[in-house]
């Protein structure tokens, strides 16, 4: 009875707190370490509850079986690591894993079952001490996750759980008595856990708030609370009247845990805070930039990389800080302790000299460009669902102070040079992030910028072109533009197009009265005569003014700088060129001369950054250009 109430779920728990969103929080990571502890003791205390509660009544038969267990525990420890690890070095990263060492440990767990069964302890025991054993990383965990999993967590476990639902008769639970015990049963495991927990974290100078939430996620009950009740109702320990009570009380503890820690637990409230920096754009330039990149998979992170060099402006200020932002799909299929492992490193320092180097080559790759560079590189996950990753970019971007978020665009190119769409989700993630940050955007087409290795500072000579019309988001991209022209290797171009007054045409009388607000003009007046001034003392910038006439002389000149490495151009620029810029586009969030760069129609092997520039309230264009997309994307995706 005491190893069943004390039991908290480690796979149900990891489950929680990825769907909440709270798996790389604190509260979150320490309630992973404790319940994995807490995991560990209970089978422990299991074992030698069997061995205790066995039919044979002599006290010597329990010490002997609990003898054999600890031996065999001893001898797992000295013996199984060596072989997995010789194993794992024997799978190397992107090779397929031999069949034969699958084969090999599934052999050793079911023969580690029966030897534990044959000992008088539970053949569970045996395969849960050879599981601990096992590497949790690397391609040969992985492999085996692949192969088990499924078969497991898809027909196995409900099968278990099948039978332990046959084995509960909630009919014996009769009469005034049988339903107080069932509260009073309910009321220790919630006290003992909850209080329990809520003491010892305010001990430890633990806000109350977050005690209180490690307290009812440390409540969490599940499989290795049925499998205890199935050994005690099997030996004849429990009735059936207990292990009906004790089955509900599981489910009643369990199901409590999510409303009552979303009730009690706002991370997302909590975090909220007030900071100044949240553009590219700022008065104070020396202060130090913070950009949150987020990437899927290890084709965006060469140009990342080659975008954070260009970024980091001149050394003497206060620098560049990158957080690095993995987007991981929660799916059904995660596996609990492979969550666990990703989020475990999260948001802190590449470098740790008491461990070893990490096997991920995303990581090694910014671990490199962190010792090449003065960039200071944090790597951070989002372990969500697709269709609320957004959230966990905009409350990450709030919590670390970014300036700027850089996301990836959902197409990748081909090696014909077309874009084909990688996932289509990303693009709900991207236009969802487009409204609700908390600081500027970016959104990066990837054409290889650099190439596909990082370009050390002393051989980057890149050209960048930034199209300036006019508006926020022009003056953003061009802000973004001047602080990496300070890079001695990048040359930037800044052309400004200006309508020609004296043609009467009608793309010009689009849009007239609205684009002629004197604040917006005097505003972008202002800031090109900041420019100006930097290009008399920086050869670096060059500074153009094209009069244009109508749309096509504007596409003509943007088509004239497509040998450039990098375009930066705003999200929706103001002016009277762009209206004629204005119909149905084909990735709306990217605006009128963002989908005219990825077009087929213009042939550049130059990448594209889209920025809209963080504003307290969207302008209602550019809301309304997002929901735009919404009606757009099926006919689209299905040409």
């Amino acid at each position: 009875m005491g190893v069943a109430l004390s039991i908290t779920a480690f796979p149900v728990l990891a489950r929680i707190l990825a769907e909440l969103k709270l798996l790389t929080t604190t509260v979150g990571q320490i309630a992973m370490s404790a319940a994995a502890v807490n995991d560990v003791a209970a089978w422990i205390l299991l074992a030698l509850a069997i061995a205790l509660s066995g039919k044979d009544s002599s006290p010597l038969v329990s010490l002997w079986v609990f003898l054999c267990g600890s031996c065999f525990v001893i001898l797992c420890i000295f013996v199984a690591p060596p072989i997995f690890k010789w194993m794992a070095r024997r799978c190397p990263e992107g090779e397929p894993v031999n069949e034969i060492y699958v084969c090999g440990t599934l052999v050793a767990v079911l023969a580690a079952g029966f030897v534990t069964d044959s000992i008088g302890i539970h053949a569970l025991f045996g395969a849960f001490v050879l599981g601990v054993l096992v590497p949790k990383e690397g391609p040969f965990a992985g492999a085996l996750v692949e192969k088990v999993e499924d078969l497991v967590s898809g027909l196995f476990l409900p099968l278990y759980f099948v039978s332990s639902g046959l084995k509960t008769n909630v009919a014996t639970i009769q009469g005034a008595q049988s339903w107080g015990l069932l509260v009073l049963v309910i009321f220790t495991a919630c006290f003992g856990k909850i209080v329990g927990t809520v003491v010892v974290s305010m001990l430890y100078k633990v806000p109350f708030k977050e005690a209180v939430t490690l307290g009812f996620l440390m409540n969490t009950k599940g499989l290795v609370e049925l499998i205890v009740l199935n050994i005690g109702r099997d030996r004849g320990v429990l009735n059936d009247q207990t292990f009906a009570i004790m089955v509900l009380m599981a489910l009643f503890t369990t199901f409590m845990t999510t409303p009552l820690v979303i009730s009690v637990y706002k991370p997302a409230q909590m975090a909220t805070s007030q900071y100044k920096n949240r553009t590219i754009k700022r008065k104070d330039t020396s202060s130090q930039l913070r950009i949150l990149t987020c990437f899927q998979s290890t084709r965006n992170v060469p140009t990342l990389i080659n975008l954070m060099e260009a970024s980091r402006g001149i050394g003497k200020r206060e620098g560049l800080r990158v957080y690095a932002m993995h987007l991981m799909e929660l799916s059904e299929r995660s596996s609990a302790i492979l969550m666990v492992h990703k989020a475990r490193k999260n948001g802190m320092p590449f470098w740790n000299k008491w461990q070893d180097s990490d096997p991920n080559q995303i990581v090694v790759a910014f671990e490199a460009f962190q010792h090449l560079s003065q960039v200071s590189i944090r790597p951070t996950t989002a372990i969500s669902a697709m269709s609320s990753m957004h959230e966990d970019i905009c409350s990450s971007a709030e919590k670390k102070r970014v300036a700027m978020i850089i996301l990836p665009f959902h197409k990748h190119q081909r090696l014909d040079g077309h874009l084909e769409t990688t996932r289509a989700d990303l693009r709900h993630v991207n236009r969802r992030v487009l409204e609700h940050a908390p600081c500027s955007v970016g959104i990066l087409v990837d054409r290889g910028l650099g190439g596909t290795s990082h370009v050390s500072a002393s051989n980057v000579e890149y050209t960048v072109a930034v199209f300036f019309f006019g508006g926020n988001d022009d003056r953003e991209a061009l802000s973004y533009g001047a602080r990496m022209a300070e890079h001695p290797g990048i040359n930037l171009n800044v052309v400004q197009f200006t309508t020609d007054h004296k043609v009467a045409g009608e793309t010009v009388r689009l849009d007239i009265n609205d684009q002629d607000r004197p604040e917006a003009r005097s505003e972008d007046e202002e800031f090109l005569a900041e420019v100006k001034e930097k290009v008399s003392n920086d050869s670096s910038i060059k500074f153009e003014e094209k009069m244009i006439k109508d749309a096509q002389e504007t596409i003509d000149v943007i088509r004239s700088y497509s040998r450039c490495n990098l375009f930066l151009v705003g999200r929706m620029p103001e002016g009277q060129l762009v209206a004629a810029f204005n119909r149905r586009r084909e990735c709306p969030e990217l605006g009128p001369v963002g989908n005219l760069l990825i077009s087929p129609d213009f042939s550049t092997t130059a990448s594209v950054l889209v920025v809209q520039q963080y504003r307290s309230q969207l302008p209602l264009e550019s809301l309304n250009s997002l929901k735009e997309h919404d009606t757009t994307e099926g006919e689209y995706d299905s040409q």
